[in-house]
């Protein structure tokens, strides 16, 4: 290397330093135009060009340090957190497997890999990533990888309600903050018996999200107001309008983001509260320590939570007898105490514009257009296998999948190719990147029937699959989050598409797609949906907010 180019090193790595990135990478692109192989000018310059948030530029840079010298650890880990930051989880894996190779001791390389591989759907996979990160990292770091594990183990193939239970515990007993309860004293009062209205506290960070929170916005705009005195406690922005929620004038609004737990318990607790409900679960387990200091007299967790929190925080878990049948043995694996609602515990309705229901397509195909627009972490290899099934008996069908994830070309190779492990030709699949939610639900008209995900069910999908009048599939799985979808299609009238188990299933879907009846009866079916669902127990979201609020008053009567 000639003085030039070792002298801008030098440079460059200076101003670097200082943090000056803009003049750093002008002076390495200086390198790189007279040596473009330069592995160290690559690599610094990408991980400047990351720090300025130039992710695409330094993917580039990345791939050309790692192609000048393999060996080098840095580039791999800068090109994987860089290629997950932007949702390509297949090449964020591979980058991660070749730093897991070169630093197998390296415990946030297999927790990162962990991540991506539980987004392209292999959790059992991730979750030994997760395990054995937690062994190799520092202990105040190993939370890290167990919250993940947490959050991700009902949808793990491989775990059953046990495992699920124990898994939860230990990320308790390890993660979840010792609980101190807030100076501030809770009512002393029974208030049914004071006849003052009782104090409902909802605690979520997606008030906003009105693709999520369709059964709470339908709830909420059901209160009994009379009775009831709502608080809302937001780590997110309000909701907007065009979201479905319907702001009551006696309601009151805690924006929470900026608070500690420590912070909002407290508050919650000088606001008198006197039923607390989490809507989050391990959607955001950092807020589970405002339960666990416990500043209500009774705390229930209810609509994101499909599985045990494994804690002592709650007094009850709130489902419906699809879900969790009475006496089911998974009742046993629980931490909390199970209480059902009426109908569907995820009841929803739909308030904002959505497309129009289209025909089903295979009026004008001539045959059947299966789909799932769930996220990728969802399509586990056991559903793969099972979609591979269906395609292979029924051979003139079709299968449209739509998701984040799909959006990167390395994942749409990716499902090919497990497709076509399995015998399926890549011109039987259409394979979709995102789209704004409501071009999203405009895919639905290319959908005939909507095939379910498991052991993790669709929730928001199973409903929008519906109200877009798509049947869905589904069968009774061997846990909560695999019973989602059975309680919400049954709850609709649709109970004929809910098959007992995973063969049944698969027959079903095969049995409609060579059935030359079937166009006819999707058309029927579609032109209908939409009203036979507004006049169904799945849309009852009065008969939700009297069932919750049934709840809430017999856990006070016991307190």
């Amino acid at each position: 290397m000639s003085e030039g180019p070792s002298r801008w090193l030098r440079e460059a790595r200076a101003a670097r330093e200082a943090g000056r990135l803009p003049e750093a990478s002008g002076l390495y692109r200086r390198i790189l135009e007279e040596e473009p192989a330069h592995a160290e000018a690559n690599a610094e310059l990408a991980d400047a060009l990351h720090a300025l948030g130039d992710l695409a530029s330094a993917i580039g840079h990345y791939r050309a340090a790692v192609a000048a010298d393999p060996s080098g650890a840095g580039p791999w880990w800068g090109l994987g957190c860089a290629l997950a930051a932007l949702d390509d989880h297949a090449g964020a894996v591979e980058a991660f497997r070749k730093l897991a190779a070169l630093a197998p001791g390296h415990g946030q390389t297999l927790h990162n890999l962990g991540r991506s591989l539980y987004e392209l759907g292999r959790v059992d996979e991730a979750l030994g990533c997760f395990e054995r990160a937690a062994a190799l990292l520092p202990a105040d770091a190993a939370c890290l990888p167990l919250t993940n594990q947490a959050m991700i183990v009902p949808g793990a193939p491989g775990a059953g309600t046990a495992a699920i239970l124990d898994c939860r515990r230990r990320w308790a007993a390890r993660c979840l903050p010792a609980a101190t309860p807030p100076a501030a004293r809770r009512p002393a009062t029974v208030p049914v018996a004071t006849g003052r209205r009782v104090r409902i506290g909802y605690v979520s960070a997606s008030f906003d999200k009105r693709n999520w929170m369709k059964p709470v916005h339908g709830m909420l705009a059901h209160h009994d107001r009379g009775r009831f005195e709502v608080h809302l406690f937001s780590d997110g922005p309000a909701p907007p309008p065009g979201t479905g929620h319907r702001p009551h004038p006696d309601d009151r609004w805690h924006a929470t983001g900026e608070l500690s737990n420590a912070d909002l318990a407290g508050r919650i607790a000088s606001d008198g509260i006197d039923v607390l409900v989490d809507l989050n679960g391990f959607g955001r387990p950092s807020r589970l320590g405002v339960f666990a200091a416990r500043p209500a007299p009774v705390q229930v967790t209810w609509f994101n939570s499909y599985a045990t929190s494994g804690t002592d925080a709650f007094d009850a878990l709130i489902g419906d007898r699809h879900v969790l049948p009475p006496g089911h043995p998974e009742e046993a694996a629980c931490s909390e105490r199970v209480l059902r609602v009426p109908g569907s515990y995820l009841a929803f309705d739909v308030a904002y514009e959505v497309p129009d229901v289209a025909p089903p397509p295979c009026l004008a195909s001539g045959f059947l257009t299966f789909g799932c627009l769930a996220p990728q972490y969802k399509v586990t290899g056991e559903v793969l296998e099972a979609w591979s099934r269906i395609l292979a008996r029924s051979p003139r069908s079709r299968l449209l999948l739509k998701s984040v994830v799909l959006g990167k070309p390395a994942a749409r190779d990716l499902v090919a190719g497990e497709f076509a492990r399995r015998g399926i030709a890549a011109d039987r699949l259409i394979l979709e990147g995102p789209d704004e939610h409501f071009a999203f639900l405009g895919r639905y008209a290319a959908v005939d029937v909507a095939l379910d995900t498991f052991p993790y069910n669709g929730g928001t999908t199973t409903m929008e699959a519906l109200w877009q009048g798509v049947p869905v599939l589904c069968f009774e799985g061997d846990r909560w989050a695999s019973r989602i979808s059975a309680s919400l299609v049954r709850e609709a009238g649709l109970g004929e598409f809910v098959a007992r188990d995973l063969e049944g299933h698969v027959d079903q879907a095969v049995g409609m797609a060579l059935d030359p009846g079937t166009p006819s009866r999707l058309d029927t079916l579609r032109r209908s949906l939409r009203d036979r669902l507004r006049a169904s127990s799945a849309c009852d979201v009065a008969g939700l907010a009297r069932g919750l609020e049934r709840i809430y008053l017999d856990l006070l009567a016991v307190r």
